[in-house]
């Protein structure tokens, strides 16, 4: 898969949960990716969790954070 691709399929699956009323509440970064775990907004329900590979859909997660779209709680970032 090229690196545009696989750029394309993490940033859509960012964006469908975002759009579904999702919120990052928590992003862990390592040299494997970023973990970016996000919740439901106004429910207690089980967190979903996506690992990003590329550095392209970090990016695109730190512009979603940084313009609040639909932060459920504060981000807590863990290096």
């Amino acid at each position: 898969m090229s690196a545009f691709a696989e750029f394309e399929r993490e940033r859509q699956a960012v964006d469908k949960l975002l759009m579904q009323g999702y919120g990052i509440v928590n992003i862990k970064e390592d040299l494997d990716g970023a973990e970016v775990t996000f919740v439901r907004s106004g429910s207690d329900g089980d967190p979903v969790k996506l690992l990003l590979l590329t550095a392209d859909a970090r990016k695109h997660v730190a512009t979603a954070v940084f313009a609040g779209k639909k932060a459920a709680a504060p981000v807590e970032a863990s290096i």
